[in-house]
């Protein structure tokens, strides 16, 4: 039997902590506490952390800052937990990488809830093969984005070096190793291969993003669009592949042949 998902739960209320841990453990998970940027290094250093809630205001610390350090050296996945509900405060949390953001006072089932919702996403896409419809039935509508006929689910395509078996949900790189890509990162990509050299505004990704057990917007696309670069791109901080085109969206630029 796989071990339950491990939680790390950073906060500077102990009650919270206590409250979330109860709750957590109650459902399945294992959980460590953190009261600070000491304690949670110390825990992340150990290893084997599946994700982290990560309050904002961490005594007189920067609960964004943190993140930002977490977002630099590990790959889990982020929910943000805090009394600030600040849309600029969201905006700049998801931009930082985090996953999901949640606002005090919350209810504890929905912050197990979103937790959940956020480790399904996380799972490799060829893990989930009984998940929602791939993404070209999601986007066959939109006259001006139709997928070309060579690139259907079934086949293989390649791009700058890569190989996508939609199929298979898998990605394979120029060195011939396989990719791991979350459920959401593949359905992005897919999107993205079925309609090369073509923009992809937010709303239609969004669209295609929607029944994977959240509610994506603007800002949390942009966030997986920068996870999705991390993993493809040769730099991630000049991207030649997945181009941004400012104020409309993304496209990724370069041809697309079926394999």
């Amino acid at each position: 039997m796989p071990e339950s998902p491990h939680i790390l739960v950073v906060d500077d209320d102990e009650a919270v902590r206590e409250l979330l841990r109860d709750c957590l453990e109650l459902d399945g998970f294992r959980v460590s506490e953190a009261a600070d940027s000491r304690a949670m290094a110390a825990v992340l250093a150990g290893g084997s952390i599946d994700l982290v809630t990560l309050d904002l205001m961490l005594g007189g610390e920067n609960g964004l800052m943190l993140a930002r350090q977490i977002r630099a050296s590990h790959e889990m996945p982020i929910v943000m937990i805090s009394g600030k509900g600040d849309t600029i405060d969201k905006v700049v949390g998801l931009e930082l990488g985090a996953d999901d953001y949640i606002t005090k006072p919350f209810h504890p089932r929905e912050v197990v809830a979103r937790i959940r919702a956020v480790l399904r996403r996380q799972q490799p896409a060829q893990a989930r093969p009984n998940g929602p419809a791939p993404v070209v039935e999601a986007l066959a509508h939109p006259a001006s984005v139709a997928a070309p006929a060579s690139a259907r689910p079934g086949n293989r395509v390649t791009f700058a070096g890569w190989t996508l078996d939609l199929a298979s949900r898998e990605l394979t790189g120029p060195d011939s190793t396989v990719l791991d890509l979350t459920t959401a990162e593949f359905n992005l990509l897919e999107a993205l291969v079925l309609r090369p050299q073509r923009v992809l505004s937010r709303d239609t990704i969004m669209d295609v993003l929607k029944g994977h057990d959240w509610t994506p917007f603007d800002r949390s696309i942009d966030a997986m669009v920068s996870r999705l670069r991390r993993k493809i791109e040769p730099d991630p901080a000049a991207p030649r592949l997945v181009k941004t085109v400012r104020g409309v969206g993304y496209m990724l630029s370069c041809p697309v042949e079926p394999a």
